[in-house]
């Protein structure tokens, strides 16, 4: 059986993955090593190997299941979910203008982060009963309805880069799922024509990083201070960086969030264009493994699973990498497996997890 189960490992998942974990590693360090809470210079270097460490022991251990028990626990998951992010609402601590932390002792979880796999779990289960059926709007209102309680909950908080992580779930999935093209497109359509009227439901801090995002000088010293000091780190990086411990935004605190939300351009100013491709590189790796996992999948469930992973991981990744080059609005997405953060770690090792479940057990006759 451990024979069995070492062909089917995906190792290129695998090695793509501890890949980025290690680069991560480096790159906080390298962030945080004058900037710690306490007298180590390397405190959130060291709490976040020891959470990958333990995420990574309690993924290996979840192997030995077969992913499709999960689709026997997808609607208690979601009311477990609407709990969690209600408890947020009641109980939870403000930081940076949100209220997105549960404390637990030593540790701050941020429901948000792990709502999105859990959406992905309760929306394949939903979903696998309802492959072809998405042919009218009648058929789709009661998915949308779905997904858009967990959406308008999140978004209360607020939390606008994680709600929009849930509709790139819901449409990556849908689009598996079979959904009509054409109302699709409407979808996409209708969105479009109500922005003008969504404007007036932003908040003025979101406002302002639209406007900043057209044009960061509105605001130098204020919103647009993040995504001005963000390009002159990468753009200072050219071809080979300056250097691990050598960035002079990071290690001088020009650059906001730096092990956080903004740490690609870290990765940008200390490892150059050559780091970064790097990392985009590994990164485009796993969604492509992610997609081959989708295809090979031997059930709808699995499908599923895959797919709504995968949407999850690309779309951090292009709205997080795009906000540091000042392509995309500043949304407070951080950088899958790279940013600092014990719930985003978590959320993502236990995805990738659900993705080399998947493929142990796409053929139905291994087990």
């Amino acid at each position: 059986m451990t024979k069995r189960l070492l062909r089917r490992t995906d190792f290129v998942l695998l090695a793509a993955t501890a890949g980025i974990l290690i680069m991560s590693l480096i790159v906080i360090g390298s962030a945080t090593h004058i900037n710690t809470p306490s007298d180590d210079r390397y405190w959130f270097v060291a709490r976040q190997g020891i959470f990958a460490l333990m995420n990574i022991g309690i993924a290996a251990f979840l192997m030995n299941f077969d992913y499709k028990m999960l689709q026997g626990y997808g609607n208690k998951l979601y009311l477990f979910n609407l709990v969690m992010l209600v408890a947020v609402m009641l109980v939870g601590q403000s930081a940076l203008g949100a209220q997105r932390w549960i404390s637990l002792g030593p540790i701050s979880i941020q429901p948000s982060e792990f709502s999105k796999l859990i959406m992905i779990i309760s929306l394949a289960t939903m979903l696998e009963k309802r492959v072809g059926e998405l042919n009218t709007l009648h058929d789709l209102l009661p998915v949308a309805a779905y997904v858009g309680v967990p959406f308008l909950l999140v978004l209360k908080q607020p939390d606008l880069g994680t709600s929009l992580v849930f509709m790139a779930i819901f449409f990556g999935m849908v689009f598996v799922c079979g959904i009509n093209l054409r109302l699709l497109g409407g979808i996409f359509g209708a969105g479009i024509a109500m922005m003008p009227i969504l404007w007036h439901f932003l908040k003025d801090y979101q406002k302002m990083r639209i406007m900043v995002f057209m044009d960061p000088n509105v605001d130098p010293l204020g919103s647009g201070y993040h995504i001005i000091q963000s390009k002159i780190a990468i753009g200072s990086g050219m071809l080979f960086g300056k250097g691990l411990f050598q960035g002079t935004q990071s290690q001088l605190n020009f650059l906001p969030e730096n092990h956080t939300d903004f740490i690609f351009a870290v990765v940008g100013e200390e490892l150059g264009f050559v780091g970064a491709a790097i990392l985009l590189l590994l990164y485009l790796i796993v969604l492509w493994r992610g997609i081959c996992i989708a295809r090979d999948a031997s059930d709808m469930f699995g499908r599923l699973l895959a797919v709504g992973i995968t949407s999850m991981l690309a779309f951090h990744v292009l709205v997080n990498v795009g906000m540091t080059l000042g392509i995309m609005p500043v949304t407070g997405i951080p950088l899958p497996f790279m940013s600092y953060g014990v719930s985003s770690l978590t959320t993502n090792i236990l995805s990738v997890a659900i993705l080399l479940n998947i493929q142990l057990r796409k053929q139905k006759l291994l087990f």
